[in-house]
């Protein structure tokens, strides 16, 4: 049912308005003045605000004005005789939905309340829709409370208001796809298209038509005219993932795009002009790549205008538990499994872990525990992932410090109780006390490091 005010000086008006309104099924309210008619609006929701135009102290175009500043989505009628219609005009300027002049004919104002409340209807469902479309493109699912992922999302808001060229570093599955869309969500652009494409995943020839389009005939198999990404995003922003990939000669056509902003499809002569904003992303070093001519130098600095280096998971440990409790909720749902949870050993072993994969690889860890999983606790059973022995450890390129430390102290270790045991002759007590640690720590380390000593 829904809820409509009517603004009206003359009680007869207000009368005739109410019984019809409520005949039909809807909620009235009624206010006699401008300011009666504000005030009940700020203390209430109306799906439909149907005021008079001309009224003593405040006019209809002050009531629209002021609901408006209250509510900008809401829906006003207004109501004017034939001798005011420019200014049911003006009205209209300033946001008014529709007007009816007076006097008017019943069934024309239940199809103008209809209508306007379809609008109404409308819109809230768009707002969901592109509320979801935010959340499956990741806009409101960055999820992270580690200092350089406060830094990664301060430097989002803070370029997201321009039109400035950003490029995303990083390795594979830290999501940088999910933050050029975040960018998109939260700029002046974010009603315009959105398009991504993956430049790593398409062979050269077909990348340029994808990006510039073609004319019917350009080549073989085309038939008839393609719009390129550019063309389509026209207002919007562009997504170029991947962009080293890119090859040579076609880096040459997109940095002279990103001068001019102009391009001609394959095939064609005219050319076109188009408004986009360019955000990239790589897991490549480019600056090794301009080094060693693989990629042009004056088309990094173009892109790189804004750099951003997305973190890899493992130097933001702390964020594992978040993530892990976002994707057990998420795929529980999706896979329709019954709700569970981590158990502290797997949770324990997932941040442990080092994560060559990144979120992409926590989150396919996930999906997969989640369908393993027959009762309410995911175990270490389910995680298709184990911490490395010593003897299997080698040092990624890209390690840190601290894991770099970590591994030397587990060799030093391994091999000073391997040492010790040959000297005592497997006594593990006095082996115990030459290391100066006591029995049932020698005896968690010999199994940690797999020593199966035997005299």
């Amino acid at each position: 049912m829904s809820s409509i005010l009517v603004v009206d000086d003359k009680d007869s008006v207000r009368k005739m308005l109410s019984e019809t309104l409520l005949a039909e099924g809807h909620e009235v309210e009624v206010a006699k003045s401008g300011h009666t008619a504000v005030e009940k609006a700020r203390q209430g929701h109306f799906d439909v605000v149907l005021t008079d135009l001309k009224m003593p102290e405040m006019d209809g175009l002050e009531v629209l004005a002021r609901i408006k500043e209250a509510d900008p989505e809401a829906v006003v009628i207004v109501m004017t005789a034939y001798g005011t219609i420019e200014d049911a005009v003006t009205a209209m300027k300033q946001g008014a939905y529709d007007f009816l002049t007076k006097p008017f004919d019943p069934d024309r104002l239940s199809v103008l309340i209809e209508r306007a409340l379809q609008n109404r209807r409308l819109q809230a469902e768009n707002e969901l829709l592109r509320e979801e479309l935010a959340h499956r493109m990741g806009y409101n699912q960055i999820i992270g409370a580690a200092e350089n992922m406060r830094e990664v999302e301060r430097l989002i808001k803070k370029v997201a208001g321009s039109d400035t060229s950003v490029l995303f570093e990083g390795e594979s599955g830290t999501g940088k796809e999910l933050f050029a869309a975040a960018i998109h969500h939260l700029s002046p652009r974010r009603d315009k298209p959105y398009v991504t494409i993956n430049c790593a995943a398409i062979p050269r020839e077909l990348l340029e038509n994808e990006l510039f389009g073609s004319e019917a005939g350009a080549f073989t198999s085309s038939q008839a005219r393609k719009l390129g990404k550019f063309e389509i995003a026209d207002g919007g922003t562009v997504f170029l993932d991947e962009v080293g990939d890119m090859d040579m000669s076609l880096q040459a056509k997109l940095l002279r795009f990103l001068q001019q902003k102009t391009f001609e499809r394959l095939g064609g002569t005219k050319t076109f002009t188009v408004d986009v904003r360019v955000i990239a992303a790589t897991n490549a070093d480019l600056k090794v790549a301009c080094e060693e001519k693989r990629f042009r130098e004056d088309l990094y600095y173009r892109l790189s205008v804004f750099p951003i280096r997305i973190p890899p998971l493992r130097e933001r440990c702390e964020d594992v538990p978040m993530l892990v409790e976002y994707f057990v909720a998420r795929y529980a749902v999706e896979l329709k499994k019954p709700k569970v949870k981590a158990t502290a050993e797997a949770m324990k072993l997932m941040e442990r872990y080092h994560w060559p994969g990144n979120v992409r690889e926590l989150e396919n860890t996930i999906e997969r525990a989640i369908i393993l999983c027959e009762g309410k606790f995911i175990t270490p059973e389910h995680l298709a992932i184990r911490i490395p022995t010593t003897e299997e450890i080698r040092l990624r390129e890209g390690a840190g410090l601290r894991e770099v430390g970590q591994h030397a102290q587990m060799v030093a270790e391994k091999a000073m109780i391997q040492r010790v045991l040959e000297q005592t002759r497997g006594n593990k007590r006095k082996c115990a006390q030459v290391l100066k640690i006591d029995y049932t720590t020698l005896f968690e380390k010999m199994k940690k490091y797999g020593i199966d000593y035997h005299q």
